[in-house]
């Protein structure tokens, strides 16, 4: 019987763009790849989706130099370490998603609203600056390396009229302990914690939306599993944050 396949976009932060995401109805759960499994040329190798068995070894070789250049490149970049977030001022609020490892909490993404109103859903990247931008005016856009993606113009977020749901995005690619970026939650307004086995490089998916108060439940199909929900009320209008573990095809 062939696979139902379902589609959506997402932003994966490991190329800084605006992809395709396509979803098996089956759930998929029994073949997560962690960052762990990258640090082996097999598992790098599954990553890529490639059978070292029927590859030529001319093919494997160049395989082989990608893994070992990218291997030098993780240990030559610094990973991030405590993030130095200043205290929250009046009427600003940020909110973490984070995966435990060992004792540290490990960031993964944060959405923060400043005092004017402005929404970003931000990752923690020692460069390019990737993030999501809902501006209070209505502006809506991704942007990475100063370059700006998928514009659009949609509700205005100040005054009382702001109605139904406008979805932020769905974020995928998640690396927090390659990033190494450690949360300190007296940061955060709220902290929502991912259990192990669902956010990796190939694996899972972070959404956000924003919705008028009580219609937490109008937010779109993600057309998969969601593992964890999270809503937060302490500003108008409401976030929701959905983690998921169905993974991309």
């Amino acid at each position: 019987m062939r696979k139902q396949l379902l589609s959506a976009t997402y932003y994966d932060h490991r190329v800084h763009q605006i992809l395709p995401m396509l979803f098996s109805a089956e759930s998929g759960e029994s073949d997560f790849i962690s960052e762990d499994d990258l640090n082996t040329f097999k598992g790098y190798l599954h990553y890529q989706a490639v059978d070292p068995t029927a590859t030529s070894p001319e093919v494997l070789a160049q395989f082989r130099k990608a893994f070992d250049d990218a291997q030098e490149t993780i240990a030559t970049t610094p990973k991030i370490g405590r993030m130095k977030l200043r205290g929250l001022r009046p009427g600003e609020y940020r909110y973490a998603v984070v995966v435990r490892v060992g004792s540290d909490l490990l960031l993964t993404m944060w959405v923060r609203r400043d005092p004017k109103g402005d929404v970003y859903a931000l990752m923690p990247r020692n460069r390019g600056n990737p993030h999501a931008s809902y501006h209070r005016d209505g502006t809506f856009h991704h942007k990475s390396y100063d370059h700006q993606m998928a514009v659009s113009k949609r509700q205005p977020l100040t005054g009382d009229g702001f109605k139904g749901c406008e979805h932020f995005g769905m974020f995928a690619g998640h690396s927090p302990k390659s990033v190494g970026a450690v949360c300190d939650p007296t940061k955060f307004t709220g902290v929502l914690e991912v259990p192990p086995g669902i956010l990796g490089p190939k694996d899972g998916f972070v959404a956000v939306d924003l919705v008028e108060p009580g219609c937490e439940n109008q937010t779109i199909n993600l057309y998969n599993p969601v593992h964890v929900t999270q809503v937060f009320k302490e500003t108008e209008p409401w976030l929701v944050i959905r983690v998921g573990k169905q993974r991309r095809v």
